[in-house]
C-alpha cells in the first residue's frame, strides 16, 4: 500500500452547549421548567462528585489545562482546529461535551442520560432543543460531521417519527435512542417497528451510547457502575436480534457506542452455538430467527468502540474488521484527545495498512454515509499516514497476523480454539 494519508473518522465525539445557552433553542412554553432544571445544576454537580464519577481535584486540573480546547465542545471553528491538530478528518457527534461535571448537559438531562421513562413531553422538548442546535453545529463543515439526533422512542410513536423526520430534514443523519427503556416496552416490541422502518428508509443508523446504568441500585459502590455501564447500551442489541428486528428490516444499521468491543467475540460464539443447536441448546425449541446471529451482526450491526485497545485489535478477525469503528471521544478525558496521533501509532503500529484504513475510517464512512472524496482534501491537509504511525507492509509484518486471520471465528472455521491475541 502507498503512504497516502488515512481518512481518520472518529465514530465517537461529543458536543453540547453550556447548559444555560440551550434556552434559545427550547420552545418558550418550557422555559419555567428549564429554570427549575438550571436551579438544580449545582446540586447535580455535587451528586456527581459524591457518587465518585468525577474527582474534584481532577476536574479542577482538567478544566484549567484544557480551557481553550474544551471550547470546541460548542464552538465550530475551535472544534475544526482541535480536529485538525488531533488528526481527525471527520466525526460522529453525540451529546454532552463535558463528561467531568456535566456543564454542557442538554435540557432536562436528555443527553447521554436519555432514559425511556422520562416525561415524554419534557423529554421531547429537551431533545428537540439539542437537536436544533446540533444541526447548526453540523452545518459548519457538513462533509466532516454526522450529528446524532436524540430521540426518546418510548414516547408517542407519531411524535417520535415526526422528530426523526424533522431531524433528518435539518441535516442530522443518526438517531440515538435510550440505552435503558426502564418501565416502558422493551425493544423487542413490535410497537417500535415504525421507528425501525423509518430509520431504514432514511438510512439513519440507530445507536445507543454508554452512560446510563442502574445507578440507584449501586449505592456508593462505584466499581459496580463502571462494570455494568458498558452492558446497558449493549443490551438492546440482543433484544432486537433475537426478536427478528434485523430480519424484518435488513437495511437497518444498529450500533453500540463507547462500550468497548472486547465482549463481542464471546457473545457471537455463544449466540451461534445456540442457533446451531450445539450441546446445551438441543432441547430448545425454535429460537424465532432464520438467519445465523453472526451473519445478522455483520450485516446490521457495528460497534463504535471508541478508544480501541490492543487486546481488541487482536480480536478483530472474530469481531469483524468492518464492525470496529474507532473514536477519539472528544472532548472527554477518557478518550484519546488531544493526543490521538500518538494513540493511533501505539495501537495500530504493526497492523496491516489496508486493515487499518478500514478500522479507523473507511468502515465508519460506509455506516454513516461520509463521502470519502469530499473528505480527501481534509485528510491530505491533516496528514496522518502509515509512515507517521510507524507502519510498514513488509512480508514479515503481514505474516505475523496470518494465523489470527486463518483462525477467524474459530467456531465457524473449524479450529478448536483461537490463537491468543497479540
Amino acid at each position: 500500500m502507498s503512504n497516502d494519508p488515512y481518512t481518520v473518522i472518529s465514530a465517537d465525539a461529543h458536543a453540547g452547549l453550556p447548559t444555560p445557552l440551550y434556552r434559545d433553542y427550547l420552545d418558550k412554553k418550557y422555559w419555567p421548567q428549564f429554570d427549575e432544571f438550571l436551579a438544580g445544576r449545582d446540586q447535580a454537580v455535587e451528586d456527581i462528585h459524591r457518587m465518585g464519577t468525577s474527582d474534584r481535584a481532577f476536574a479542577e486540573k482538567w478544566f484549567a489545562e484544557n480551557e481553550e480546547g474544551l471550547e470546541g465542545g460548542w464552538d465550530a471553528q475551535r472544534r475544526n482546529k482541535e480536529m485538525d491538530d488531533d488528526g481527525i478528518t471527520a466525526e460522529v457527534i453525540f451529546p454532552d461535551a463535558d463528561a467531568v461535571e456535566s456543564r454542557t448537559c442538554a435540557p432536562f438531562g436528555v443527553g447521554l442520560g436519555l432514559s425511556g421513562d422520562m416525561d415524554p413531553e419534557i423529554g421531547l422538548a429537551g431533545a428537540r432543543a439539542h437537536n436544533r442546535w446540533l444541526a447548526e453545529m453540523c452545518a459548519d463543515s457538513p462533509e466532516r460531521r454526522r450529528g446524532a439526533a436524540l430521540v426518546q422512542i418510548t414516547a408517542d410513536t407519531d411524535d417520535v417519527l415526526a422528530e426523526i423526520r424533522r431531524s433528518y430534514e435539518s441535516g442530522l443523519r443518526v438517531v440515538m435512542i435510550p440505552a435503558m427503556w426502564m418501565n416502558q416496552e422493551p425493544y423487542h416490541s413490535r410497537r417500535y417497528d415504525p421507528v425501525w422502518q423509518l430509520c431504514e428508509e432514511l438510512k439513519m443508523p440507530v445507536v445507543t451510547h454508554s452512560g446510563p446504568a442502574d445507578k440507584e441500585s449501586y449505592g456508593e459502590n462505584l466499581g459496580i457502575y463502571v462494570t455494568e455501564v458498558v452492558w446497558w447500551p449493549a443490551r438492546p442489541l440482543w433484544f432486537m436480534l433475537w426478536s427478528g428486528v434485523f430480519e424484518r428490516f435488513p437495511g437497518l444499521r444498529f450500533g453500540v457506542t463507547e462500550a468497548g468491543c472486547w465482549w463481542v467475540p464471546g457473545l457471537l460464539w455463544f449466540w451461534d452455538r445456540l442457533f446451531l443447536g450445539q450441546k446445551g441448546a438441543e432441547k430448545l425449541s425454535s429460537l424465532g430467527i432464520t438467519m445465523q446471529p453472526s451473519e445478522q451482526f455483520d450485516r446490521n450491526c457495528f460497534i463504535g468502540s471508541s478508544n480501541t485497545k490492543r487486546r481488541e485489535i487482536g480480536m478483530r478477525y472474530e469481531i469483524g474488521l468492518d464492525n470496529m469503528l474507532w473514536g477519539n471521544d472528544f472532548p472527554h478525558p477518557e478518550g484519546t484527545w488531544p493526543r490521538s496521533r500518538e494513540w493511533l501509532a501505539k495501537t495500530y503500529h504493526d497492523v496491516p495498512i489496508a486493515e487499518t484504513r478500514r478500522m479507523i475510517g473507511e468502515a465508519a464512512a460506509e455506516v454513516y454515509g461520509f463521502d470519502l472524496a469530499s473528505l480527501r482534501p481534509h485528510a491530505e491537509r491533516i496528514n496522518v499516514t502509515p509512515e507517521s504511525l510507524g507502519q510498514t507492509d513488509d512480508a514479515a509484518n503481514v505474516a505475523r497476523w496470518a494465523g489470527h486471520r486463518e483462525v477467524g471465528r474459530h467456531w465457524l472455521t473449524g479450529h478448536d480454539f483461537p490463537l491468543a491475541p497479540v
